[in-house]
């Protein structure tokens, strides 16, 4: 009797696969060599598991579940795109707070999107598999529909923070009001006067970045001043690259008086462009930042700043993964937190 997978789209919802039978023939090699790659044993041949991975990808094939929430252990896995920032730290004080509070433990680990030959690297997951972890956070990450696809054959819970790219249908995450950040904003600048207020901005294809250059277009438009292409940039969340765009906005034949810019790392980038014409902030433009790291109150002047709370969206994540790890579903899929200006020194009326 032929057997049957199954194949999860997003955390929940299952439909027929194809079976491992299947694979096997359409990679052209042995059932049992199919089986070893899919569960991850290492003597395959590197072209032989190329072949597999690319038939186990393309006909959706999903392994029966391996997770089991009553042998479940009391780890939890947090996966950061870096630890050398103030903003993975605010994220793992907030997740390491609530994991203490539930009784968890957290093992943390960076670059989950590292490749091998150009294809997604699945290694990782399979450690997650072996070391028995009963959920998983993942705080900007890029995942594939391949990753997707491994955590949920699995049934493992995960929740995603702050996710770079619109998450799958189903998927859990925690993220906060960018929208809102970027209209508030921008409406602090149109309130002290400013009607030249220019923006950097991180990834057009992120959402966190999409979201707060919408947010200061509505801002703009509300107020009924008029939007000017040459004064958005995109400097990809990168201090250097905004550095190098605000230079640019400062060549223009007029110059904003203000900028709203869509982090504070980036901002800061901003601060040497604006230093290196020998101009000064606010007297000769205002700064508005995005995130409300440390670097913001170390800048000179101190930066005025949307706070995202990210220690409590971290927390919030975790509290998510543990009614999930326990058979709940939250309500809704996507939770925003708030967000609010905080007022500094590097902001005031125009000159003149």
């Amino acid at each position: 009797m032929v057997r049957t997978g199954s194949v999860r789209t997003g955390n929940g919802g299952v439909a027929a696969g194809p079976t491992l039978a299947v694979v096997a023939r359409e990679a052209g090699v042995s059932v049992p060599t199919a089986s070893k790659v899919v569960n991850g044993r290492e003597d395959v041949a590197p072209e032989t598991r190329r072949r597999v991975t690319e038939a186990l990808d393309r006909l959706g094939y999903v392994r029966r579940p391996r997770f089991d929430a009553a042998k479940a252990s009391g780890l939890v896995d947090l996966v950061v795109h870096s630890l050398d920032s103030s903003w993975s730290g605010a994220v793992l004080h907030g997740v390491e707070a609530a994991a203490h509070d539930a009784g968890l433990e957290v093992v943390v680990s960076a670059g989950l999107n590292r490749t091998r030959a150009g294809r997604p690297e699945r290694g990782w997951l399979d450690k997650l598999t072996a070391r028995g972890s009963s959920g998983v956070l993942f705080n900007l990450a890029e995942l594939t529909s391949s990753q997707y696809g491994w955590l949920d054959q699995h049934r493992i819970p995960y929740v995603l923070i702050d996710p770079v790219l619109e998450p799958p249908p189903g998927v859990v995450s925690v993220g906060a009001a960018n929208w809102q950040g970027g209209v508030t904003a921008t409406e602090h600048l149109l309130g002290l006067g400013h009607e030249r207020i220019a923006v950097v901005a991180g990834h057009q294809r992120k959402m966190c970045s999409s979201a707060r250059v919408a947010g200061y277009r509505s801002a703009l438009v509300a107020a009924g001043v008029r939007q000017r292409p040459e004064y958005l940039r995109q400097a990809g969340f990168d201090e250097g690259l905004a550095r190098l765009r605000m230079l640019e906005l400062l060549d223009l034949p007029e110059p904003p008086t203000a900028v709203f810019v869509c982090s504070d790392h980036m901002a800061l980038g901003v601060y040497e462009a604006l230093a290196e014409r020998g101009l000064k902030v606010p007297d000769d433009i205002s700064v508005v930042g995005f995130d409300d790291l440390p670097e913001a109150r170390w800048a000179a002047p101190a930066l005025t700043t949307v706070r995202q709370p990210l220690s409590e969206m971290a927390a919030t994540a975790l509290r998510l993964l543990v009614r999930m790890m326990d058979g709940d579903r939250p309500e809704s899929t996507r939770t925003e937190l708030s967000t609010r200006l905080v007022e500094r020194a590097s902001t005031g009326a125009p000159r003149g």
